[in-house]
């Protein structure tokens, strides 16, 4: 019998393969336990333009990033914070109060997409934000004491 597999299955193939089962495997596992569906034409040609929907999402969402990527990138950030007496911050800067000056300037960062070193001292610092799909911006941020 002939299945067009939904998910990797070992020892018979990956996604979007249509592989060659036996009846009972096929019948009794692959189907009802979603990994598979019987290769008519009409489940293959619904699978293709379903795998062209699902990349042409992807390639816009991309661009999107990539967009927002572009942006960022051009932002001068500058974030005021208290000095003690040795010159130092009074504590650090977080990625809270970074991702709250980018939300400032109207972008949808979380603080847990920035990834930073400890910032104690006032000074021109670059950090690196994930914003998916492998893709990182790394914008500049003067820290000046107040």
């Amino acid at each position: 019998m002939k299945v067009l597999l939904l998910k990797d299955v070992k020892g018979l193939g990956k996604a979007g393969e249509i592989k060659e089962a036996k009846d009972g495997y096929a019948r009794n596992f692959l189907i009802p336990k979603g990994f598979a569906k019987l290769a008519t034409p009409e489940v293959v040609e619904e699978w293709k333009k379903e795998q062209a929907k699902k990349e042409a999402e992807l390639k816009a969402e991309l661009a999107k990033i990539n967009e927002i990527k572009e942006k960022l990138e051009n932002e001068k950030i500058i974030i005021k914070h208290k000095l003690g007496a040795n010159g130092q911050l009074l504590g650090s800067v977080t990625n809270k109060e970074i991702a709250e000056m980018l939300q400032q300037k109207g972008y949808d960062i979380d603080k847990k997409q920035i990834e930073h070193k400890t910032i104690k001292a006032p000074g021109v610092y670059n950090i690196d934000i994930k914003l998916g799909h492998g893709i990182h911006a790394r914008i500049q941020i003067e820290v000046e004491g107040e």
